[in-house]
């Protein structure tokens, strides 16, 4: 995307650098009458997703006239960072902070100190704990998403019995447990149920999908569905199991809908993933600072920003839009 001037670095504190996305001059929002400034915060800057994200903000700040500052974890946890980015961007005078948290839990005394300062926070993909911590969230129905693909994968074993092994996010992020949670629902059984063979924390990291897929086969050779929290998971798990020779029953479901995941899914190495529209959550964010920018009033609540199963082998019973679909409406 053009950009009608260079960017500018600013280093905080923890040494983290903001992109003031120039989308257009102006002292942003300052008494003199210069541009409203708004905040985009994600978990890292490499991942796709993001990648997706930070452009839909973009091109909002463009159509709305703002002026965007961006910032991002150094790595998916890093709340650290998180919270240095929040700081210096309330300190330039930001209207509004989008928000996709590393820890839902630890970055909520940040949040809260910069709604105190009549900031506008908006969580992005990953609410805060408790939800309500943020002024509102644009997100996924995380829960949802992983129904979605439990119910294909109980659909498609057709009877088989199951021995499943779930690559799940990492201890205390809430988007991972809603995405476990949802999985297990729709599959129809609980979280403890002995069909679940062995669970591991994958950081949504595809490497680290890879050791934790293998880890799982050494425990339970047997293995023949495998949920990943997201899609980088699952290609990692699949180089695990096609190492082993059992790419062809061997079934993987995820969420994302990336555009390498639904090509994954075309192929044949994912059976399905829920897509969801990271662009979509970051530019209705940036409209919605610009609202309240010009009436002073605060979205609130959740806005479901939408999910849709996607597969080239529907099940019964299921509904799903395939992979020509997902790869006109997916991101990275």
């Amino acid at each position: 995307m053009s950009r009608r001037a260079r960017p500018v670095l600013v280093i905080g504190a923890a040494g983290l650098a903001l992109s003031l996305a120039a989308c257009g001059s102006g002292s942003g929002g300052s008494p003199s009458g210069g541009k409203v400034k708004v905040g985009l915060i994600t978990k890292t800057d490499t991942n796709p997703y993001f990648v997706k994200m930070k452009q839909g903000a973009e091109q909002a700040a463009k159509s709305e006239n703002v002026e965007l500052t961006t910032a991002a974890g150094k790595f998916d946890g890093d709340n650290a960072s998180q919270v240095t980015a929040l700081e210096n961007m309330v300190a330039a005078g930001v209207k509004g902070v989008l928000i996709t948290p590393n820890d839902s839990k630890a970055i909520v005394p940040a949040i809260a100190k910069a709604r105190a300062k009549g900031v506008l926070v908006i969580a992005l993909d990953t609410p805060p704990e408790p939800q309500d911590a943020a002024d509102a969230l644009f997100a996924t129905d995380n829960v949802k998403a992983g129904e979605l693909i439990g119910a294909y994968a109980k659909a498609a074993m057709a009877g088989k019995t199951p021995k499943i092994a779930t690559l799940d996010l990492a201890p205390g992020v809430s988007v991972g447990v809603q995405r476990h949670e949802g999985f297990v629902k729709g599959f129809g059984v609980s979280a403890s149920d002995p069909s679940i063979v062995c669970s591991q924390d994958t950081g949504g990291d595809q490497a680290k999908g890879q050791t934790a897929m293998e880890n799982c086969l050494q425990k339970a050779p047997d293995i023949n569905l495998v949920y990943a929290i997201n899609e980088p998971a699952a290609l990692g798990a699949y180089t695990a199991i096609k190492a082993k020779g059992r790419e062809k029953d061997v079934m993987i479901v995820a969420i994302d809908g990336g555009c390498t995941g639904v090509q994954a899914v075309k192929d044949g190495r994912i059976a399905a993933t829920s897509q969801q529209y990271p662009l979509k959550m970051a530019a209705d964010g940036v409209k919605a600072v610009a609202a309240f920018a010009k009436d002073g009033k605060k979205t609130s609540g959740y806005t479901d920003t939408g999910v849709t199963l996607i597969t080239d082998k529907a099940q019964p019973g299921t509904q799903a839009e395939d992979t020509g679909f997902g790869l006109q409406n997916c991101w990275g």
